[in-house]
C-alpha cells in the first residue's frame, strides 16, 4: 500500500517506558513509574524503546547515554537481546530492531478487532479507493497508525502502519479527542502542546479545545495543514459497544488545492458515514460523542 515518497515523517518517540525506571519519578515531566518486581524487564523495553524511536541505529554509547545505566550492564542485555533477535548487531557495532519484534506486531494487529473489520470494509467499500485513507487509535497525547492505504497523489507523506504522530495535529486525532471530556483534554497538555509540526499547527490547549466544539458540531474534524503544508485532511471518530469514547478513528487525505468548502463539506460527510459503518460493525449503536 506505500508509495515511494520523496518526503516521509519518522515515528514520534514513545517515553513512559523510557521513563519508567528513572531514579528521579518526581521531576516535572516524568512519566508516572511502573512499579516492577523485575526492573531487568523494564530496562529491556527502555533499550527497546530507545532504539525504536532512533532516527537510526544505536551503539551501545548511544544507549548508554539516553538510558543512563551503566555501559556493562546494556552489554549484556543487548547481548541477550541479540540472541532473542529482539535486536540485531549491525557492521560497526550499532544495533537495530531484530526481525522478531515484527512477530509481536504483527499479532497485535491480528488481535485488534478494529484493524480487522476496518480491512473487512475497506474491500466491501467503494468509498476513497483514489485517496489516502488511515486508521488510527489514541495513544496518550499521541495517535498511532494501525491500517493505511496510501493513495496516488503526492501527498509528501507516506503513512506507515505503526507511525506515531501528535494527537492534536490530526484529523484521527481531533475525532477521537472530540470524544474525551474536555477537563482531560486540558489536563493532557497542562504542561504544554507537542512541537509543532507546521506553521499552522494548533498553538494552545484551548484553541485545540475550540476546534473540538467544532468538531462536535460537525461530526467529523478538520486538519488544515497542521501536519503537513499543502495537505488537508478528513476524520470521524470509530466506536464500539463499550463505552461513549471513540476506540479509534478514520481519516482521509487530499492535497489543499484540491478541496473548495462543498467539496470538504462533503468528504466530511462521506468519510463521518464511513466511522460509523464500522462501529456498527464493532457493536456499537448510535453514534455517541462526549459533550465536553
Amino acid at each position: 500500500m506505500g508509495q515511494n515518497r520523496s518526503d516521509t515523517i519518522a515515528p514520534m518517540p514513545k517515553t513512559a517506558y523510557a521513563r519508567a525506571a528513572s531514579d528521579a519519578p518526581d521531576a516535572p515531566d516524568a512519566a508516572p513509574v511502573i512499579k516492577s518486581t523485575s526492573p531487568a524487564v523494564v530496562r529491556a523495553v527502555q533499550v527497546l524503546d530507545a532504539i525504536a524511536t532512533a532516527a537510526e541505529p544505536l551503539s551501545l554509547a548511544d544507549l548508554t547515554r539516553l538510558i543512563g545505566a551503566p555501559k556493562s550492564s546494556l552489554h549484556g542485555m543487548c547481548d541477550t537481546l541479540v540472541q532473542l533477535q529482539l535486536l540485531k548487531r549491525l557492521p560497526g557495532g550499532a544495533m537495530a530492531l531484530g526481525p522478531h519484534v515484527m512477530s509481536w506486531a504483527n499479532a497485535f494487529l491480528s488481535q485488534t478487532q478494529i484493524a480487522e473489520e476496518f480491512r473487512t470494509l475497506w474491500d466491501q467499500s467503494d468509498a476513497f479507493h483514489d485517496a489516502t485513507v488511515t486508521l488510527s487509535m489514541l495513544d496518550g497525547a499521541e495517535v498511532v497508525y494501525l491500517a493505511c492505504q496510501n493513495g496516488d497523489l503526492p501527498l509528501g507523506v507516506t503513512f506507515r502502519i505503526g507511525m506515531r504522530l501528535p494527537a492534536p495535529y490530526t484529523a484521527t486525532g481531533k475525532a477521537m479527542l472530540s470524544t474525551v471530556p474536555t477537563a482531560e483534554v486540558r489536563h493532557l497538555f497542562s504542561t504544554g502542546m507537542p512541537a509543532p509540526l507546521t506553521r499552522a499547527s494548533v498553538p494552545t490547549a484551548q484553541a485545540l479545545i475550540d476546534e473540538l466544539d467544532q468538531v462536535r458540531s460537525l461530526g467529523y474534524s478538520i486538519d488544515n495543514g497542521q501536519m503537513r503544508d499543502g495537505m488537508t485532511c478528513f476524520g470521524a471518530p470509530v466506536f464500539d459497544a463499550t463505552r461513549a469514547r471513540a476506540v479509534g478513528a478514520i481519516a482521509v487525505s487530499y492535497l489543499t488545492s484540491e478541496i473548495d468548502a462543498p467539496t470538504g463539506e462533503r468528504i466530511g460527510t462521506q468519510v463521518r458515514a464511513l466511522a460509523d459503518e464500522l462501529s456498527s460493525r464493532l457493536g456499537a449503536g448510535r453514534t455517541r460523542q462526549t459533550q465536553g
